[in-house]
């Protein structure tokens, strides 16, 4: 279902509902699993219908062993590149885990200190956006056609 102007509400509204989804690697089903880019993926499907890439088979330690910016090329193909300190409600934040290592985690904006993801050994979580996280916040995205 393709909008002319999505709200940032029904961003907040679609990846809250899939709060409590259990963390599985490479899933994107909302109540039955997902990792953090099943996530994005499953908002997408709903705002957009098709999702705009084919996700190929990915091992847990994909970023490591790729040392290739992978996410974040695949995030500036489909969203919009925004200042890391321009993110808003409903935008899309990428995370590396470690310095100087590709971005390897990705999350929304759900309030100023807070975002829904997936991570490892979780289900799909809101969780404050406390040091940790920003410390490792690389790059933000909107996704197109938001409304400001």
């Amino acid at each position: 279902m393709t909008q002319t102007h999505i709200p940032r509400e029904r961003i907040l509204s679609i990846a809250r509902d899939w709060i409590d989804t259990p963390y599985q690697h490479q899933a994107s089903i909302k109540g039955a699993g997902c990792d953090c880019l099943g996530l994005i993926r499953g908002i997408w499907r709903e705002i957009y219908g098709a999702e705009p890439l084919e996700v190929p088979s990915y091992t847990p330690d994909w970023a490591e062993s790729l040392g290739q910016e992978t996410l974040q090329t695949a995030a500036q193909s489909c969203l919009l590149p925004i200042a890391k300190s321009s993110a808003q409600l409903g935008d899309v934040l990428l995370f590396r885990m470690r310095p100087h290592v590709p971005c390897k985690h990705i999350a929304v904006m759900s309030a100023p200190n807070r975002i829904i993801h997936a991570y490892w050994g979780r289900a799909v979580v809101e969780s404050y956006l406390v040091p940790y996280w920003t410390r490792r916040h690389a790059f933000s995205f909107s996704f197109p056609k938001i409304e400001f």
